[in-house]
């Protein structure tokens, strides 16, 4: 007893001294606890769960006192370890109550179903997406509210076509603040399609938003929008600009950087960008607010200095610091203001500070408070690819630069200017590297795919967007306001040219691209933790982060591939099976024309090659109404019967059928007589699970629904009949069999998460 006393007193005494020892490196830890309360309320179940979750905290801290009370002379050699554990219980515990709080105020409860309704509301914000010739309009509107007649305010998202609006495109006074009418076919936001794909619904609960669809018929502007001179009219009226300024892509690539508007961007240049590791530059994010307060910190700087009453009565740095901060918040505002970018323009502000302050500009504890500030305004972003990304790529870059071989290697030296620019261009390099290694697990875990050779790329399209297109872009407004911004626009039109050039050519080479069917969360949460051990330490003790990292890496090399996927709705099915050249192949239950149902079996699949349809495949046996085909997985074979349609089947030739099945899957009710060996995953079963995920050989089965549990945007559809709503809020169509199809049309709507660091 005393030897295990002893070793304890010894293990206490070693987190005294190494917390004594890390001195300001501690603060940075806290907002990690505070992103961890956050995670800790997305990933448990149940209301009963989070409250546990917050005493948790708040016990860990009476005990701390408990053990070790405030005052107590005697256990004052133990300060730095409860100071740190009080600290961490309490912001745990508060990290669970600010986004529990956040959900309760902006969450909107999804409408019951599929409807086609006639809307007349007020445009909350027009979103113009030439790309895919359609306008986006969030109306604030007033529906029935579920089974009852009285109409409650709720926040829709409608998709207009460009052709139902005819050759003179949007009426004037389309803008924020008009009022219209129009009929669309509405839908409830999609939840995700498979385990591991894009959570639609929890995106749109945080955004207040109750359904989403597209508008059916003519758009009527009752009211047209008062004087159109708000920020998103003048971020539209730049966006214009910009691309009839320069044409094609050039030009949307362009407007995305000058106001962020993506909507222009073709989805061939979007695929390029994304599969080269460049998406992250037309995402307004640190690299462009950085540059355009770095431009106008550095202009005011040069150009005050030539006052010389002003250079020596004020310190210019300040002056300057005060104009950059000017420039970057109106640049954010500008883009949409849009949280990466808030995050970002407060990254840079506190940049500034430092900067005028004197003191070290790139810190961990600047880093600290930017994801503190946001994370406490917007606390769902800890779960989103964009916050982890942009804070994962900042926190490498702070950490290889403060590293001692970095520092001797970039020290300055007597040298010839050619060795010192070699220097430097290793360095980019060496930096891009590090960033793909930091991104890769998250990148994977959201997207199931990243680009490799990023880094590449990354050497010449970042200086070739920081320091000659969007200074370009800049100059070439400046001079248009006197006539001559001609030729300036031309270069600008090369410079982006040469960026679809370079992300083309990357994408286009063989291994561009690794993809990776769906990692657990837990593997993340090691690869989270090694690398915030990593770069949040300093000395030896932080290469213990390489432990978590190594062990995440051997589980993500081992992660299996599913044999069957199944959404939702039981109507898409993906089947893996051995390809003729050895690798995997993905069978689809039906020939979809939907390239989100395709992508997302894809991903998940973990496959490249495009599905080959169950029909085609001379394994499988297909009738009117069933597939039926035998797999091979963990020493034994593994019979699928898989439903096509809705064609009757008579009972107990059905019930013989799935006798002799292992696995049946349909989008219909079937008949407690269709008793399968293994599992029934019908529409009863399938509107409890959402999608599935399906490994045969070890017999488990991954539902959506496992990690939803009780938060609001998870509703589990029931199968009783539904009050009809008001006639005037819905159009009689709504009876046709087009709404069976309309459950999975949120998709379409939602899309997919942006990639890159926003």
């Amino acid at each position: 007893m005393s030897s295990t006393r002893g070793l304890g007193g010894r293990m206490l005494d070693g987190a005294e001294r190494f917390l004594g020892e890390a001195g300001f490196d501690r603060a940075p830890w806290l907002a990690v606890v505070f992103a961890l309360g956050i995670i800790t309320w997305f990933v448990l179940p149940e209301a009963s769960h989070w409250i546990a979750a917050m005493a948790l905290g708040a016990a860990l801290v009476l005990a701390t006192l408990a053990v070790w009370p405030m005052g107590s002379i005697a256990d004052e050699t133990r300060a730095n370890l409860r100071l740190a554990l009080i600290l961490c219980g309490l912001v745990f515990a508060g990290g669970i109550a600010t986004v529990w709080a956040r959900s309760a105020i902006v969450g909107a409860t999804p409408i019951a179903g599929p409807v086609v309704a006639l809307l007349q509301g007020r445009v909350l914000a027009r979103e113009d997406q030439p790309a895919d010739e359609r306008l986006r309009l969030t109306l604030a509107v007033r529906l029935p509210a579920e089974g009852t007649e009285s109409a409650t305010a709720r926040k829709v998202r409608v998709n207009v076509p460009l052709a139902a609006l005819g050759e003179r495109g949007a009426p004037a006074g389309l803008a924020e603040g008009a009022m219209v009418r129009l009929r669309a076919r509405l839908m409830p936001p999609a939840s995700p399609m498979l385990p591991g794909s894009y959570d639609f619904a929890r995106a749109a609960w945080f955004k207040g938003l109750a359904a989403t669809g597209t508008m059916v018929g003519p758009l009527t502007l009752v009211r047209p929008a008062p004087e159109d001179t708000g920020i998103a009219s003048v971020q539209r009226w730049l966006s214009a600009y910009m691309r009839g300024r320069v044409e094609g892509s050039p030009g949307a690539i362009a407007a995305a950087f000058a106001s962020g508007d993506r909507g222009g961007i073709a989805e061939a240049d979007e695929v390029a960008m994304r599969d080269s590791g460049l998406t992250h530059l037309l995402s307004i994010s640190g690299l462009h607010v950085s540059a355009v307060i770095a431009a106008a910190y550095f202009a005011a700087l040069r150009l005050l200095a030539l006052w010389p009453a002003l250079a020596l009565r004020v310190r210019l740095p300040v002056v300057a610091a005060g104009i950059g901060a000017l420039a970057g918040i109106g640049y954010t505002l500008l883009t949409g203001a849009e949280v990466p970018t808030v995050r970002s323009c407060i990254a840079a502000l506190l940049v500034l500070g430092a900067l005028a302050l004197g003191r070290d500009a790139l810190s961990l504890r600047m880093v600290a408070v930017a994801a503190g500030f946001v994370l406490l305004l917007w606390p769902e972003s800890a779960i989103g690819p964009s916050f982890q990304m942009s804070f994962a790529a900042v926190l490498a870059i702070i950490a290889l630069s403060n590293s001692a071989p970095v520092r001797a290697f970039l020290a300055p030296r007597e040298e010839p200017w050619l060795a010192r620019t070699g220097r430097q261009v290793v360095m980019l390099f060496v930096t891009g590297v590090v960033i793909e290694l930091a991104l890769m697990p998250i990148v994977l875990f959201h997207f199931h795919r990243a680009g490799m050779y990023g880094a590449v790329a990354n050497v010449i399209a970042i200086p070739l967007v920081t320091f000659v297109s969007m200074p370009l872009i800049a100059l070439g407004l400046f001079l248009d306001l006197v006539g001559l911004g001609g030729p300036v626009w031309w270069l600008v039109e090369r410079s982006l040219s040469l960026l679809l050039a370079i992300a083309h050519v990357t994408a286009g080479q063989a291994g561009a691209v690794t993809l990776m069917p769906q990692i657990s969360g837990f593997v993340v949460g090691l690869f989270a933790a090694g690398g915030l051990w990593l770069a949040l330490w300093r000395g030896p003790v932080r290469l213990a982060g390489l432990v978590p990292v190594t062990v995440a890496s051997v589980m993500v090399a081992l992660t299996p591939i599913p044999d069957l996927l199944v959404a939702g709705d039981g109507q898409q099915v993906g089947i893996t099976v051995p390809g003729p050249d050895g690798s995997r192949q993905l069978l689809s239950l039906r020939d979809s024309r939907s390239s989100y149902t395709r992508d997302n079996l894809m991903e998940i699949a973990g496959v490249a090659a495009e599905p080959v349809p169950l029909t085609d495949w001379d394994g499988a046996h297909c009738s009117s109404a069933f597939c039926t085909l035998i797999l091979n997985r963990g020493g034994r074979d593994w019979v699928l019967l898989l439903g096509r349609g809705r064609e009757q089947v008579e009972e107990r030739a059905l019930a013989a059928a799935c006798a002799e099945a292992d696995v049946i899957v349909s989008e219909r009710f079937l008949p407690r007589s269709c008793r399968p060996r293994w599992l029934k995953a019908d529409r009863r079963y399938l509107r409890q699970s959402g999608g599935l995920s399906i490994d045969l050989a070890s017999q488990t089965i991954t539902t959506v629904s496992a990690g939803q549990g009780s938060h609001g945007w998870w509703r589990i559809e029931d199968n009783r009949p539904r009050r009809a709503l008001p006639a005037t809020a819905i159009s009689p169509d709504t009876k046709g069999s087009n709404l069976g199809q309309a459950q999975h049309g949120g998709g379409l709507d939602a899309a997919r998460p942006p990639q890159g660091v926003p």
